[in-house]
């Protein structure tokens, strides 16, 4: 299943070790705070927790929907995708 995680976290740390936590778990970024790839439920799961680890004591949230493929297909873009520069990565 398709995955889509995103966030609002306002210290810097928490929010590249969130951004460090959906790589890690194959997620690809598709916008500064958002993050979508394909995993399963046991997956999902792990990284649930480890992002529930990373943010506790922090004000901010993360949201993590599960997507059917059918739905994921019918995704829309409108404009450019942007590239900028991470902590030296390039991110898409």
């Amino acid at each position: 299943m398709h995955v889509l995680v995103i966030y609002d976290i306002t210290p810097d740390n928490i929010r590249f070790k969130v951004a460090g936590i959906c790589k890690d778990f194959g997620l690809v970024r598709i916008q500064k705070s958002a993050f979508l790839g394909i995993m399963t439920s046991e997956r999902r799961k792990e990284m649930k927790a480890r992002l529930e680890r990373a943010i506790r004591g922090v004000k901010g949230n993360i949201q993590i929907f599960q997507i059917p493929e059918p739905y994921v297909s019918l995704r829309e873009i409108i404009g450019e995708i942007e590239e900028y520069e991470e902590g030296g990565d390039l991110v898409f």
